[in-house]
């Protein structure tokens, strides 16, 4: 299942690990999805959202 937020979007962050020796290996940041029951044009369905969109209020909780 792919780590995106099914309002805004948002997927994962590609990055490097860079250690003191300056190694680089590829790293990625995740999004902080919840699984939440939402209003999805008028009934309750169950989506997986990111926490900003939650804190925002992009979401209404059914």
């Amino acid at each position: 299942m792919a780590q995106v937020c099914e309002i805004c979007g948002k997927g994962p962050q590609f990055g490097n690990n860079i250690s003191h020796a300056h190694n680089v290996t590829k790293r990625r940041w995740n999004v902080n999805l919840r699984p939440v029951h939402a209003k999805v044009k008028g009934a309750s369905k169950r989506i997986r959202v990111c926490t900003s969109c939650l804190r925002s209020g992009k979401v209404v909780k059914a």
